[in-house]
Parts: structure tokens; C-alpha cells; sequence
């Protein structure tokens, strides 16, 4: 299922209106609209979900299993800096993270998919989702129903990937990012002046402390062979030399690949304020929020987008990634239903140097593009034909 030229010049036109045009988590109303219009274009009906949410529902020709693919369609409060024709119009708004690529990658696929519905033994369900750079929005399309009717066996999603070769792609199995969870600490101790501190209680000798213990507890307290993090982002307070600040807050996250560890964390943290708190005489308000839950790559899944991609890649465009990622993805509700598989596409290139996710040069050659949708129609196919095989 060759993703033909001129296709692959349609998805690079909307990656590029999409990359001028970027709306925040949960803003995408101009995004849903172009993809709406694209699919109508098509003649392929669609459904809403979550406000800016779209999915559509490619129904084949046999009956089969029903499977889904994902694309999140947000971007990021980020200056762009990267000069381009198609270079962001709305100010401080950038798709730095590649989801104008993934979005224009599933339009692809569902066209493709479309085109070829007779040959599919079952329904693939695209999902073009927002928000997801403001977690809980996976979770949210799971509350209203978008893994039912009919029941979605399994999920597939897709990120590009800047430490891959161009259009290589790289599977894990297993762990494949982490769960990423966000504490806040608010200390509140008791102003005075330098000259006699012996009269006020410092928050900020509190909070130094409470780092130290923080750090402690990284490295003597849990396994040193299951990954995790506990990193403190920002400390706000004081306001000048000669005064003793009377309040603190710190702001951090903490990254795992177990249930039970981000538990344990959690836990570890609130005890340290607990016993500062109580040391000091002072107040210390400490709250997690739990973010998305880690992503676990389904051994089978993986293995059959390996068998599918050696159907039309070569053998050392397919890599086994080692190791996992500490970054998070809110994929992850979807994994924490159902069996998922989330997939790196490469967009390194030589000749234009390394940009990371998230920079304000970020950018890709969006030939891409075509790798990508092709992966994703192919994959669809192939697994919803071993799923029949199986029942048969």
C-alpha cells in the first residue's frame, strides 16, 4: 500500500498550514476545522469527541476486530524561530513537539485506508486528538467512549523522533516512556530581618533541606535498577538580601515505570514535609498530581509492526530501541486500557543538524510524511488480518 505522490504532496500542504497555523490543548478549533474539511473533501464521514477532538471509523469490507490509531493535533506555548514560508502567525504559539506531522501522518493514513476499505477484515478508528500537552486529555477521550462502540482491541500511536535516522523507525518493547507525575511544596515559615534571624524561620533553609532529603531519597530509597526521577524544576521566594523569606514554593516532577514506585514516591515525599514541618514548627502544604500513567508496549503488537515494516522497509531502517524513554506521553491511558503500541518515526538528517523537541528551531523534512502514513495503513491491515487469521 504505496502512499502515492501526489497524497504525499497533500500532507505535506496541511503539515505546513498546520505548522503556520498552531492552536494550544484544547484551542484546536481552526485544526478541527481543516481536518473536518479534509475528510469531507475526501467524502469520508467523521465523528466529535471531547470539543476539538475528531475520529473517524474506516469500516472494511469483511468483518473483523476493530483497532485504533492515534495523532495528537495540539502545539506548544513556544516562540518559533525556525524561518520558514510556513513559519507560526500566532505569536508565542509553535508546533515544536511534530504534532502538525502526526496529524497530517493520519490524515494520510485514513485516505489510504479509505481508498482500500474492500481489502480491510475488520475497522480502524483514527483519532485525531487534542490536548495533549495538557495531561488528562487521553483520559478524557477515554471517559467519553472513544475506545467503544464497537470495542477498540487495540491502539497504535506514532512520534516523530529526532535521535532516529530519517524515516527509520524505531521500536521498544515493553516500558516505553514513563509516568509523569508533578508535586508542588508551599512552605510558610516566618519573615524578619537578616541581622537577627534567630527571630523568623527561613523557608528557603527549609526548602534547601527538604531538596537535600529529596535527593536522598533518589538514590537509598528505591532500586537503583527501576528507573525513575525526582527532579525539582523551580523555587520561588524571598524578595530581598536582607530579609528572611517567610514563604517557598517548589515545583517538580517525578518519573516511573511502576504503579507501586510512583506510590512509593509520593509517599517518601510527604513524609520529608511531614517531618520538616513538624521539626520546624511550620506549615508545608505538599500535593502530587498524577499524571499519565506509563506507556507498556504490547510484545505482540511490536512484533507484528517489525513483521509488517520488513514487508516494504529495509532491514536497517527497523531498529529495536533499547531502552525506554523517561519522557511521557498521555498515550499512556489509552496503553492503561487496552494493549498498546507507540512507535518512533526518525527525522534526524546530516545535513541539518540536531534539534530537540520542544526548541524554538525545532523542524523536519516533511517528506516524512508519506513514511509515515504508509507505516500506519500497512501496520492497520496487517493486524487486523492476523487478529481474523486467529479467529479462523
Amino acid at each position: 500500500m504505496k502512499i502515492d505522490p501526489t497524497l504525499a504532496d497533500t500532507l505535506i500542504k496541511i503539515r505546513r498550514h498546520l505548522h503556520k497555523n498552531p492552536e494550544l490543548s484544547f484551542q484546536e478549533y481552526e485544526t478541527a476545522a481543516m481536518i473536518k474539511k479534509t475528510l469531507m473533501d475526501w467524502g469520508i464521514s467523521y465523528k466529535e469527541i471531547a470539543n476539538t477532538g475528531v475520529f473517524v471509523d474506516i469500516v472494511g469490507e469483511h468483518k473483523g476486530e476493530t483497532i485504533a490509531l492515534r495523532a495528537d493535533i495540539d502545539a506548544l506555548p513556544i516562540k518559533e524561530e525556525y524561518v520558514s514560508e510556513y513559519q507560526s502567525q500566532n505569536e508565542g504559539v509553535m508546533h515544536a513537539c511534530g504534532h502538525d506531522g502526526h496529524t497530517a501522518i493520519l490524515l494520510g493514513a485514513v485516505k489510504s485506508l479509505y481508498d482500500n476499505r474492500s481489502l480491510i477484515k475488520g475497522t480502524v478508528r483514527c483519532i485525531f486528538q487534542p490536548g495533549e500537552e495538557a495531561d488528562g486529555a487521553a483520559l478524557r477521550l477515554v471517559n467519553e467512549g472513544v475506545l467503544q462502540n464497537p470495542k477498540v482491541k487495540s491502539i497504535i500511536g506514532l512520534h516523530l523522533w529526532p535521535h532516529l535516522p530519517f524515516g527509520h523507525i524505531g521500536i521498544k518493547k515493553g516500558n516505553a516512556t514513563a509516568a509523569c507525575d508533578t508535586f508542588s511544596i508551599h512552605i510558610k515559615g516566618k519573615g524578619g530581618h537578616s541581622a537577627r534571624p534567630h527571630q523568623a524561620i527561613d523557608a528557603i533553609v527549609i526548602g534547601t533541606e527538604l531538596i537535600q532529603h529529596m535527593n536522598h531519597i533518589n538514590i537509598k530509597k528505591f532500586n537503583p535498577l527501576e528507573p525513575h526521577v525526582i527532579h525539582v524544576g523551580s523555587i520561588h521566594g524571598g524578595n530581598a538580601a536582607n530579609v528572611v523569606a517567610d514563604e517557598l514554593v517548589l515545583t517538580g516532577t517525578s518519573r516511573s515505570y511502576s504503579k507501586v514506585l510512583r506510590q512509593q514516591i509520593d509517599a517518601e515525599i510527604k513524609n520529608i514535609c511531614e517531618n520538616l514541618s513538624n521539626m520546624w514548627n511550620v506549615q508545608i502544604e505538599y500535593q502530587m498530581k498524577f499524571g499519565a500513567p506509563h506507556i507498556f508496549n504490547d510484545f505482540f503488537l511490536a512484533e507484528q509492526l517489525e513483521n509488517s515494516a520488513k514487508k516494504f522497509m529495509a532491514e536497517n531502517e527497523i531498529e529495536v530501541l533499547k531502552e525506554p524513554s523517561m519522557g511521557g506521553d498521555d498515550f499512556g491511558y489509552y496503553a492503561d486500557q487496552i494493549p498498546a503500541l507507540y512507535f518512533r518515526l526518525g527525522i534526524a538528517k546530516e545535513d541539518s543538524g540536531y534539534l530537540d523537541l520542544h526548541h524554538p528551531q525545532f523542524h523536519f523534512d516533511d517528506r516524512v510524511l508519506a513514511r509515515g502514513a504508509e507505516v500506519f495503513s500497512r501496520l492497520a491491515m496487517d493486524l487486523l488480518d492476523v487478529y481474523q487469521q486467529k479467529k479462523d
